[in-house]
């Protein structure tokens, strides 16, 4: 069973999961994975989350196709669920930034 996760209860808890996979989707239609910490920046309505992604094929790859997604792999916390939003990107020189869309807990492995 998968639990819904609201985006503003996502803000408060991203910080829990420490690092996640960004995925992106290149030209040629290949996921692209970067692990990354990410961070929150913004106010409100206007509140992203943030990735240094070094400004290599994660921000080419977000110009281009803005629907990403992100992996926040099986916490201490979180009893084997993982944590999975959708979002769309925007780059700024090095930066990802990702407002959240939607976000669940995704049940643990059987």
């Amino acid at each position: 069973m998968s639990i819904e996760v609201s985006i503003d209860q996502l803000f408060v808890d991203v910080g829990r999961w420490g690092f996640g996979y960004l995925v992106t989707v290149s030209v040629d239609h290949r996921s692209h994975l970067l692990a990354l910490r990410p961070t929150v920046t913004g106010e409100g309505d206007d509140r992203r989350l943030r990735f240094d992604a070094g400004g290599g094929r994660a921000c080419r790859n977000a110009v281009d196709r803005p629907s990403v997604s992100m992996v926040f792999p099986p916490a201490e916390h979180s009893d084997g669920y993982s944590l999975v939003v959708d979002g769309q990107a925007t780059v700024e020189d090095r930066y990802v930034d990702v407002r959240p869309t939607w976000a669940v807990l995704h049940r643990p492995a059987p």
